[in-house]
């Protein structure tokens, strides 16, 4: 399946700036070593097995910073390649291809690395598991690019910002609780603070979806009765997290309509997802996906023309 890519001229700034802190006042060693009428030919292999993501962009950085030369794609975005897997070649004035080496290998590995760990964990869940999601913990300025390489890695896309899903977490709930007079000790949220909560959210984001985060069965009963559209299971154990499911479950059956949906967070990792899905919640979101996967270890060989 064709993941359709992000428009890249949104982070045409990244890319320029990116090349001129690398580039500075100039390539020295290349300058120095390189003949400029030289040429050369390039080839991008995989030196481990992973899913590839990043080539559309290389394709705009090479569009945009080596307009002289062509870039082909072998492999395609979401494909699964093995070690020693030709990725792509390129053809170009060698100076212009050294330059932009380490600007094209730095997104092609990081977002492979992305897309990699993304379907590891959703490898992980089984294919009747549930769904994975990644979260705002992006590296800053890469939001666009690594949410893609989650939709490469067969996951989905929670929230893109602040602005486009409302998501009640437990510090909104205790500041609220605090201006209500309804914070309990250690942190407690006294009852009636979701249900504010969520009618302040109705009222000044309309149409907007809104979901609520919980830590027991107590609030999850709460955020169901205020109406949420999503419930975020925040660092539960199985047990509590098998309970909260299952009562949202049942009340989504008993309502007749699409939602609540139930999401696991917080603890999540490769060796647990499998036993988190089989709690019966519907979605898994996983900071990890894109604040901690490891890059796709990937080479560029250049060779005279």
């Amino acid at each position: 399946m064709t993941i359709p890519p992000p428009d890249f001229a949104a982070v045409a700034d990244l890319l320029d700036l990116s090349l001129k802190e690398d580039l500075g006042s100039g390539d020295v060693t290349t300058d120095s070593v390189v003949r400029i009428e030289a040429a050369a030919r390039g080839r991008f292999k995989a030196k481990a097995e992973g899913v590839v993501c990043g080539l559309p962009l290389l394709e705009f950085i090479f569009s945009r910073h080596c307009p002289e030369g062509s870039f082909v794609s072998i492999a395609r975005d979401g494909q699964r390649v093995r070690a020693g897997e030709l990725i792509a070649t390129l053809e170009a004035p060698a100076r212009s291809a050294l330059k932009l080496e380490r600007l094209m290998l730095n997104f092609l590995q990081r977002l492979s690395g992305v897309a990699t760990l993304t379907a590891r964990f959703v490898e992980a869940v089984g294919p009747d598991g549930a769904a994975i999601l990644d979260t705002r913990k992006t590296t800053p300025l890469w939001r666009i690019l690594e949410k893609y390489a989650v939709r490469c890695g067969g996951g989905q896309n929670h929230r893109m910002g602040l602005y486009d899903q409302v998501l009640i977490k437990d510090n909104h709930l205790a500041l609220l609780a605090a201006e209500l007079g309804n914070a309990g000790a250690g942190g407690c949220i006294g009852t009636g603070t979701i249900i504010e909560a969520v009618r302040r959210s109705r009222e000044k984001a309309p149409g907007l979806i809104v979901q609520v985060e919980v830590r027991d069965i107590r609030e999850t009963r709460e955020a169901c009765g205020a109406g949420a559209d999503l419930i975020l299971l925040d660092n539960m154990s199985l047990k509590a997290l098998a309970e909260s499911a299952g009562f949202i479950r049942q009340w989504r059956e008993a309502g007749g309509a699409a939602a609540p949906l139930s999401e696991a967070s917080g603890g999540v990792s490769l060796e647990n997802a499998r036993s988190v899905a089989q709690t019966g919640v519907d979605r898994i979101s996983i900071g990890a996906l894109t604040h901690s996967a490891p890059a796709l270890d990937i080479s560029l060989k250049l060779a005279s023309l």
